[in-house]
């Protein structure tokens, strides 16, 4: 006997008291009957009617946008983005919040995960409860920071480039972004034909005047004449291999931090905000303190940030090993390293290369993973070979919190964490932990 198909709830509104933030751009909610919603566009608080945009009855849970605020959080603002609200840009979460209570959001976020996740209570975590705006970004409720220095721009069926809705693939056509660096908005890309591509990726570099789009073409068309209203260098990424080549210009951009140039090949990894880097290091190195002639590692390493940090303060007889899994990142941060004699790069996946390397012993450790975290076999790894200090750089709260867990059972402590808003207008946030043996806290 065949089952009957599950009923769509999509389009069903109901009316609901919003509960607390949930990671991921939203609020929880429940309906009458106790099935779980996640709501955007709503706050804490909040009475609203919430729309069902995912979801089917039996679900553990429902996706939904509150489409009319029926009791408003006294932190709610009107959207400055045009673009933003139900159904249009997925850009951004917390257009329709104060700054500041959108840092309060992602603190409380991080507080339910580590708590969740770590068994840690923010005390326990050295963390003193606040998400830090960058320099130059605390403004008034209505001003929006400029801080996107990579816009990965979507084009739609007619050759207009705009950003995907929220968990879609539909192309909300836009005329400028309010979170885009100066630098990515004055090269016109929403002004101009992209017919036959699938999307643009923009990039202004913080430190240079470097500018560079990076065209994605759909199968079989051709590249269109590139003339923005500013220099770039142009890169398109290739239909068989997949790979980023060169059109025309450089094949990289300069970036700069910590009074160093880094070069960054084919649209490689770099902090979006054009504060991040800085901050970043300078938070890595104030909690680790590194010290003459010491021996440090550099996980997921990319184009050589904090390897380049850490070679400037351990001196001439200190050692830095690299390990990033990507071949134009490593080529590039052998570049950037090359006037430091005692630094190495290796290449490959890092529980792969760690444990090849024969080391048994560091004195510091600094670890930057891709958002899932490092995982427990890595993190086992890494509390085997007695770092006096680990800085652990976490673009994903969730991901921190598991491997913190981890950190603990292998004998580690959490001395300190800072966290950063370093993305404006969106649910992510960076987080730095300083970790030292457990031994050393008694």
């Amino acid at each position: 006997m065949q089952a009957e198909p599950t009923k769509s709830l999509v389009g069903r509104e109901y009316e609901v008291e919003v509960g607390p933030v949930a990671h991921g751009g939203h609020c929880v909610a429940r309906t009458a009957e106790g099935q779980v919603l996640f709501v955007r566009h709503a706050l804490p608080g909040e009475r609203v009617l919430a729309r069902v945009t995912e979801g089917e009855e039996g679900a553990r849970f429902l996706r939904a946008d509150a489409v009319e605020i029926l009791d408003a959080s006294k932190d709610r603002i009107e959207a400055p983005c045009p673009f933003a609200g139900p159904g249009r840009c997925g850009g951004c979460d917390w257009q329709h919040a104060k700054p500041g209570a959108q840092r309060r959001l992602k603190g409380e976020v991080i507080a339910e995960q580590l708590q969740r996740l770590a068994g840690l209570t923010p005390e326990e975590a050295g963390w003193d409860g606040t998400v830090m705006p960058a320099e130059g970004d605390k403004l008034p409720a209505g001003e929006v920071p400029q801080w996107r220095t990579r816009v990965q721009y979507a084009v739609d069926a007619e050759g207009r480039a705009g950003l995907r809705r929220h968990r879609s693939h539909e192309v909300e056509r836009i005329d400028h972004c309010m979170i885009a660096a100066a630098g990515v908005s004055e090269l016109g890309i929403e002004r101009r034909d992209w017919t036959g591509m699938a999307s643009i990726e923009a990039i202004a570099a913080t430190g240079s005047q470097d500018r560079q789009v990076i065209l994605t073409p759909r199968p079989g068309a051709r590249l269109p004449i590139v003339e923005l209203d500013r220099p770039v260098s142009v890169l398109r990424v290739g239909e068989k291999d997949g790979g980023v080549h060169r059109v025309h210009g450089r094949p990289f951009v300069r970036e700069r931090a910590d009074d160093r140039t880094y070069r960054v090949g084919n649209g490689g990894f770099w902090q979006v905000h054009p504060k991040a880097a800085d901050t970043l290091v300078k938070a890595v190195m104030q909690g680790l303190l590194p010290r003459k002639g010491e021996m440090a590692l550099d996980l997921y390493c990319g184009v050589g940030l904090f390897a380049g940090a850490l070679a400037d303060r351990l001196g001439e007889q200190g050692a830095v090993l690299g390990i990033e899994s990507g071949k134009r990142a490593v080529e590039d941060a052998r570049h950037n390293l090359a006037g430091f004699p005692r630094v190495r790069v290796e290449q490959g996946k890092v529980e792969s290369v760690l444990p090849r390397t024969g080391i048994t012993e560091v004195d510091l450790i600094v670890l930057d993973p891709p958002r899932a975290g490092a995982g427990r076999a890595t993190v086992t790894h890494l509390t085997s070979l007695n770092a006096r200090r680990i800085a652990y750089v976490a673009c994903d709260p969730a991901a921190l919190a598991r491997d913190l867990g981890y950190f603990r059972e292998g004998g580690y402590r959490v001395r300190v964490l800072r966290a950063f808003d370093l993305f404006p207008m969106t649910h992510h946030v960076e987080c730095v932990a300083i970790l030292e043996p457990a031994e050393k806290g008694l």
